[in-house]
């Protein structure tokens, strides 16, 4: 099986053994990070085509090195960046480039919307704001880019469109639809209400099927472009935040997962429709929901977290010094970093801040002191605590949050960022040797039927370490968060 993760970093592609579960092979490309452009302030757009180009050569590589025969490749799976706006016209041509997950453009014309249908509406059948989601990023086109907007024949997520790149065939999940705030949630169905608002044509939405099963096949001209064949089936899709859960096995009430890629995420598991009244976190379908057995994803997100340190890299060093070392040099000061506090909203306006634009800031800088230790540290500690910001407000939702699990990956991959993480929250933290393209080739292995169920395909899951509080540090980063709080109330003030 292979799995796709289109993020807005890279692509990652991997080889999966259906029978062992064993990673046959990997592929991360480019080897630098994919641009993101930003023509105007708070834009963020991508080329959905470049993302395409990074799936056809890494498959490629992947089906080399991989020396996959013919009629060995049984299903493919593709997980992808949540909440873009992807628009092709009746040639199944790109309109536009793709809007994604990080462009704020449309914040005031979701913020519009929630007052216009009211929170008495939008909260129990929405469970969300329309806020800053696809939904209302194709307003924006509609409102701003009218000539465009009559030439759209589907509206895709990014994961769609490519699902739509390897068989021809344009469909959409439950999941996707959710994540864009087009579902409601008491109707099982699309929201007609929501539609009629915004004046959107039924007929933009592709058709709709469960996360697990078959999704159309590998088209001739796309199977002679990567070197596989014709008619392997996709059988899975899912943004990567309930792609990134399910990868990680969290598909049970209580059940959380964390990432801390270009954004920091958590996200927990419910059988119950809950929501926040103020939107900062959001609930979604997750890909195991039925609807006589419910199952949703409450997700906190933080824009500036990777991007953060990535900036920080390229700051103090760019190619001359590794990430290991900036972990290295940030655990040389105390926790705390001396008084130094980093506020990490950089990219974007923030959910957690309810869409206001807070931006980055550093507070308490002393020029005599600080050095670039110190800003090292406090960007990582300034992440840990924006998410504990967010994990306070999914606490005051009735969410269990005592076990937390991740992939031994990107700044799970930091020492101190664990050390505070665990500590800052008061949370177990298990960690795996898992991400989001293995979990994808996984949930293709489901929907193909070649794993009877959940328990089959995660037999070979790897649990790497588990760590847990310790009272000292505790206290020590509960501190460290007092004054991180204080530094965000004076920003906010």
């Amino acid at each position: 099986m292979i799995g796709y993760d289109i993020g807005s970093s890279s692509v990652k592609a991997t080889l999966l053994d259906a029978d062992s579960g064993r990673v046959v092979g990997s592929k991360a490309l480019p080897k630098v990070e994919m641009p993101i452009d930003a023509p105007k302030k708070d834009w963020a757009e991508q080329d959905p085509e470049m993302w395409w180009k990074y799936v056809v050569d890494a498959t490629q590589a992947l089906v080399k090195e991989g020396d996959i025969k013919p009629g060995e490749l049984k299903a493919i799976g593709i997980s992808y960046q949540m909440h873009g706006l992807v628009c092709v016209d009746k040639y199944n041509k790109v309109l536009r480039p793709a809007i994604i997950w990080c462009d704020s453009r449309a914040v005031g014309i979701g913020n519009k919307a929630f007052r216009s249908l009211g929170a008495e509406f939008c909260l129990p059948h929405l469970l969300n704001s329309p806020g800053n989601f696809t939904a209302s990023k194709l307003k924006w086109v509609q409102e701003n880019e009218p000539e465009i907007y009559q030439k759209i024949h589907k509206i895709m997520l990014p994961g769609d469109y490519i699902a739509l790149k390897l068989t021809g065939v344009t469909m959409t999940s439950e999941t996707g639809l959710s994540e864009g705030i087009f579902w409601d949630f008491q109707k099982n169905s699309l929201s007609k209400d929501l539609l009629d608002h915004y004046k959107f044509e039924r007929s933009l939405i592709p058709d709709v099927v469960p996360s697990f099963s078959q999704q159309g096949k590998v088209s001739a001209a796309s199977a002679s472009l990567l070197g596989i064949d014709v008619g392997v089936p996709v059988t899975y899709r899912a943004g990567d935040q309930p792609n990134n859960a399910f990868s990680l096995k969290v598909l049970k009430e209580g059940e959380l997962a964390t990432t801390a890629g270009t954004s920091g995420t958590v996200y927990g598991v419910s059988t119950r429709a809950v929501y926040d009244p103020k939107s900062r976190v959001n609930t979604f379908v997750h890909v195991n929901h039925r609807r006589q057995a419910p199952s949703y994803g409450v997700l906190l997100c933080v824009n500036g977290t990777g991007i953060l340190n990535s900036w920080l890299k390229r700051l103090i060093g760019g190619d001359s010094i590794g990430y290991e070392d900036m972990n290295a040099l940030a655990a040389e000061v105390p926790v705390g970093s001396d008084g130094l506090s980093f506020i990490p909203f950089g990219n974007g306006v923030e959910r957690i801040m309810e869409n206001k634009p807070v931006g980055a800031h550093l507070s308490g800088l002393n020029l005599l002191k600080h050095d670039k230790r110190h800003l090292l540290r406090a960007g990582q500690e300034g992440i840990v605590a924006a998410l504990t910001y967010g994990f306070q407000i999914m606490k005051d939702m009735g969410m269990n949050l005592n076990t937390v699990k991740a992939g031994h990956a990107n700044m799970f991959l930091s020492p101190l960022f664990r050390e505070a993480f665990v500590n800052m929250n008061e949370v177990t933290l298990e960690l795996y040797d898992t991400d989001g393209s293995q979990g994808a080739a996984r949930g293709a292995g489901i929907g193909a039927g070649i794993y009877a169920n959940e328990e089959e395909a995660f037999q070979s899951l790897s649990r790497i370490s588990t760590l847990e509080p310790n009272a000292k540090k505790t206290n020590q980063y509960q501190e460290v968060y007092a004054q991180w709080v204080a530094a965000l109330e004076k920003v906010k003030g």
